[in-house]
């Protein structure tokens, strides 16, 4: 059974401090049923994608959902984790929902990081980690991170110019998107040099090489393809795929994003599509370097040579393949329970053309999403379409 996105709602991302979880679940929920037309009482199941881990005193969130409506009281609610990659797997679980025979499922991603004080996120974050041979890595989850860069240097060579790059794309995307926590074009240059302003943060990835900390939501409401029909805009998620990898760094070659590979190989061979098939992509770039792995392992590049594709500009708005018109991570910020629904908000706004102006790529057609937990851990791709 095809399910399809009937409609959404996101909130800025940012520091959000009037805010709670409570009330941005509240808020991007029943501004989704708004925008899908879609009354509460009509809604199967409601799916929270909320990662937490620390970062908010309120834990056993699904149910917080019920309070956008009152007609959602007694409605089946689960929350889904899945580390960075948990918004994806709310999605997917909705998708698996909707096959099982549900019409009409709500799906919201959340998260509230700021509050939080600095050494706390970094710890909480290494919790995505395998703490066994990482959890005394320097610099936490970043530190994870400039570790797979400092390898990937030594392989590969210097790939400073080539993350700086990446770095300036996606924050020059970000201008156009009004969700963004950064919408500021900060250049190559500024990406690329050391500073005061831009210090190191972990082996060769600097403060410019690393996504935001964020508070946000999105939500969305997904139907069966009969539902779909009758509503006034429809997206078809044309595949899924999930590939979940070894925890330990040091059971897998950590170069290669091998489940990436697998997930993106899975979505393209369901959905009978190619690499060139696809209009663009909103990939998972929590650091530069990894948006520099994922153009090998999503076959864009043979692995090492993921440098060309942004030198050669294969990877920009006007490319032959976009990544992150929507600024990514790096610019639109990472609360990290809504990423992926962000993600599938974001590439539905896109293929119906109303994503804001000078984020639209022309004539979208078919959007990929690859979606991350963890150090290539928990790998997502989704493959969405226009239903009409």
């Amino acid at each position: 059974m095809t399910a399809s996105i009937v409609g959404w709602a996101h909130t800025p991302f940012g520091k959000l401090e009037a805010e709670t979880v409570e009330s941005l679940i509240v808020r991007v929920a029943a501004d989704a049923l708004a925008d899908a037309g879609i009354a509460a009482a009509d809604v199967d199941e409601i799916i929270l994608g909320h990662f937490n881990a620390g970062f908010s005193p309120q834990d056993f969130t699904a149910a917080l959902v019920l309070q956008a409506d009152p007609e959602l009281r007694f409605k089946p609610a689960t929350r889904v984790e899945n580390a960075c990659a948990t918004g994806s797997a709310a999605v997917h679980q909705a998708v698996k929902s909707v096959a099982a025979g549900a019409k009409i499922v709500l799906v919201v991603g959340v998260e509230q990081m700021t509050k939080t004080p600095g050494p706390e996120i970094g710890k909480n974050l290494l919790r995505a980690s395998y703490l066994i041979e990482d959890g005394d890595t320097p610099a936490g989850f970043a530190g994870v991170f400039g570790n797979i860069a400092q390898k990937y240097f030594q392989k590969y060579g210097d790939q400073s110019d080539a993350l700086a790059m990446i770095a300036a794309k996606n924050h020059h995307n970000g201008v156009s998107n009004p969700y963004a926590q950064m919408r500021k074009d900060i250049g190559f240059d500024f990406c690329r040099a050391e500073g005061d302003k831009n210090p190191f943060v972990a082996g060769p990835l600097k403060r410019t090489d690393c996504s935001l900390v964020s508070d946000g939501a999105a939500a969305l409401v997904i139907t069966d393809a009969d539902t779909a029909k009758a509503m006034s805009k429809a997206v078809t998620i044309k595949a899924t795929a999930h590939a979940q990898d070894f925890l330990p760094m040091s059971k897998r070659d950590i170069l290669r994003f091998e489940g990436c590979s697998v997930a993106w190989q899975r979505a393209l061979q369901s959905a009978g599509a190619t690499l060139q098939d696809l209009s663009f992509v909103e990939t998972h770039d929590c650091f530069t370097i990894a948006e520099l792995i994922e153009y090998e392992a999503m076959g864009l590049t043979p692995a090492g040579q993921g440098a060309r594709a942004i030198k050669e500009g294969w990877t920009r708005k006007d490319g032959k393949l976009p990544i992150n018109p929507s600024g990514g991570l790096k610019a639109k910020g990472h609360p990290i329970g809504a990423t992926g629904v962000s993600m599938h908000v974001l590439c539905a706004m896109q293929l119906l053309g109303q994503a804001p102006e000078g984020m639209q790529i022309k004539d979208a057609k078919l959007a990929g999403i690859f979606n991350m937990g963890g150090a290539a851990v928990a790998n997502y791709v989704s493959l969405l379409e226009p239903a009409r």
